[in-house]
């Protein structure tokens, strides 16, 4: 079993997934059990392989959220006690 942490913009989530290898079904299977290979691969996290007269086509694998970038991931998180842009008023040893 592999567990994943994901940070999103909603938090911090675990996931816990039963396999990561993937299976190939043929594109006719497919066709027939759509609905059904994709809740596994929901359940799962484990994609599939589609092929069409034994090689492979396409894949079907789960969505993965990921922020688009660092920025504004911890918004609404972090409060700010007090004036953290004026001087500190400190003798800093570098400045000698």
């Amino acid at each position: 079993m592999v567990m994943n942490m994901v940070m999103s913009a909603k938090g911090v989530r675990k996931r816990t997934k039963k396999s990561r290898a993937s299976s190939a079904v043929p594109a006719g299977e497919f066709k027939s059990k759509c609905l059904e290979l994709m809740d596994r691969v929901a359940e799962t996290g484990a994609p599939i392989v589609i092929t069409k007269r034994g090689k492979p086509v396409a894949q079907l694998a789960p969505m993965v959220d990921k922020p688009e970038t660092l920025q504004g991931f911890a918004k609404g998180r972090i409060r700010i006690l007090g004036n953290i842009i004026a001087p500190l008023d400190l003798d800093w040893h570098a400045a000698r």
